[in-house]
């Protein structure tokens, strides 16, 4: 089975910013701010968890999800392009989810993940639907 190392970089209220490894290919990533895992508002806990691609009802279509993430249901790799804390006034586009990114940078002046539909579908292509660990660290 390939594996996959998600390394974070930098975490603020804007949110969680790192870089994930997969073969050659080295892609941004943005997550929640760390809330100790509370669902919803937080990103995942550190450790090695299994990506499968499967079909998630709630984007009606298949994409990677992540587990088993303690406490926690329904977390997938999407696009997105925010991931700040809502209850600061900060945008977000993510429930406890991993965006990817080509770029990081800043949009409307927040921090923000650039050019992430074409990174993800970098990443699915390059991962083919074939099952994966992943290290967060």
């Amino acid at each position: 089975m390939r594996s996959v190392v998600l390394e974070r970089l930098e975490t603020s209220d804007s949110g969680t910013f790192g870089r994930i490894i997969a073969d050659r290919l080295v892609l941004y990533t943005g997550e929640l701010p760390d809330r100790n895992n509370a669902a919803n508002i937080s990103c995942i806990p550190p450790g090695t968890y299994t990506c499968a691609y499967t079909y998630s009802p709630r984007f009606r279509r298949r994409m990677y999800g992540i587990e088993p993430v303690p406490s926690r249901a329904g977390v997938r790799i999407h696009s997105a392009n925010f991931m700040g804390d809502s209850a600061k006034g900060l945008r977000c586009q993510l429930n406890g989810c991993i965006a990817l990114g080509e770029r990081l940078g800043k949009m409307d002046g927040q921090k923000a993940v650039l050019l992430s539909a074409p990174a993800v579908r970098r990443f699915v292509d390059l991962m083919a639907g074939e099952t994966f660990n992943i290290e967060v660290r």
